[in-house]
């Protein structure tokens, strides 16, 4: 089995952490280093994320989470954030950072600007949300198995309150929303769920090849 494949049978959702222990911060550089770099339309990256440790505020949102353990048990909680708008503004930006990173003039970046624009800006506000959260689930997928590469464990999460976590994190005078979460640490030795074999669709019935 190929060392990808091998990683990825070895990840799991883990429910139990061991809250003894810690990622370090070359692996935390690491995880955080494959987000920034995740695919995105565009490569806007409509959304930001959260890096949270401190326990005092790590138990409020364990609270608006149904009490689930992961949130305060894991070495670490990533929130990702999506923009609830998307506006000229934000269009604007990403080029100014395009034509800086590529040495590209602003004025030859016109027709990508205004592309953007009719494409994602122009469109009704709760369309803009759902893209611009789609886009951090793509993030959160990298994350997920550059964690399992170096073996480090992670769970994703929806099971919380939104509006709680907004109100907790103040992402609401952000722009942002709540759109998924990640505990990621290291996995407790009682955690049941270890070791069960992966309950998946066959292949043949889940590939169509055309």
């Amino acid at each position: 089995m190929s060392p990808i494949l091998e990683s990825l049978n070895w990840r799991y959702a883990t429910k139990q952490f061991d809250a003894s222990r810690k990622i370090s911060e070359e692996d935390l550089t690491t995880l955080k280093e494959a987000i920034r770099l995740s695919a995105s339309s565009y490569g806007m990256q409509p959304y930001e994320v959260f890096v949270i440790e401190n326990p005092e505020i790590r138990k409020e949102l364990r609270e608006a989470s149904w009490g689930q353990s992961q949130v305060t048990d894991a070495s670490h909680l990533i929130v990702f954030a999506n923009k609830k708008d998307v506006t000229p503004n934000d269009t604007e930006a990403y080029v100014n950072n395009l034509s800086k990173t590529r040495n590209i003039p602003t004025d030859e970046l016109g027709g990508l600007n205004d592309m953007i624009n009719n494409n994602v800006v122009n469109r009704p506000t709760e369309d803009k949300a759902n893209w611009s959260a789609k886009q951090a689930y793509i993030a959160l997928g990298n994350l997920l198995s550059t964690a399992a590469q170096l073996r480090i464990d992670a769970c994703p999460m929806e099971g919380f309150d939104t509006q709680a976590y907004n109100r907790i994190l103040k992402l609401e005078e952000k722009g942002l929303n709540a759109a998924v979460i990640a505990a990621i640490g290291y996995r407790s030795e009682s955690d049941p769920f270890q070791g069960l074999p992966k309950v998946r669709r066959a292949p043949e019935d889940f590939f169509t090849e055309i």
